[in-house]
């Protein structure tokens, strides 16, 4: 069976990759913004290995108190290591608290990066490592 023919297997993408792809339409337009783009993850339960040029995807709070980001950012700065995004959504356990989604240079299994994430681990109050990937060549 083609994955195209799997149920239980749906893409949110262009025309453009349901054409290459011969998927079906469940619906077009979606964006409630024409002006948006949006970044599109694949995720999955299996790691990946070293490409040699990464990104890792880390979810991460802090206590509310005044130095609590600039510290969240320091372990990054002290490895020698890129953020490449670092959002910010509130969070839903409490008043003025907030989650940090954070995109950094390297895989997770490299020695600088599993060092920042040692430092990271003793500053934030929660650490997540959704995962590591090669980077997308744009």
């Amino acid at each position: 069976m083609a994955e195209s023919d799997d149920p239980s297997i749906a893409a949110i993408a262009g025309r453009t990759a349901a054409d290459i792809y011969h998927l079906n339409y469940v619906a077009e337009c979606i964006e409630d913004e024409p002006n948006n783009t949006t970044r599109f993850l694949v995720m999955g339960h299996q790691d990946t290995g070293s490409s040699g040029k990464d990104k890792t995807s880390l979810a991460v709070s802090a206590p509310n108190r005044a130095g609590a980001v600039a510290a969240l950012l320091q372990p990054f700065t002290e490895s020698g290591i890129s953020m490449t995004k670092f959002e910010s959504r509130p969070s839903k356990s409490a008043l003025w608290e907030y989650l940090f989604f954070i995109d950094i240079e390297g895989h997770q299994n490299d020695e600088k990066v599993q060092n920042a994430l040692r430092l990271l681990s003793e500053r934030a109050s929660f650490v997540k490592v959704i995962g590591s990937y090669p980077a997308a060549v744009l």
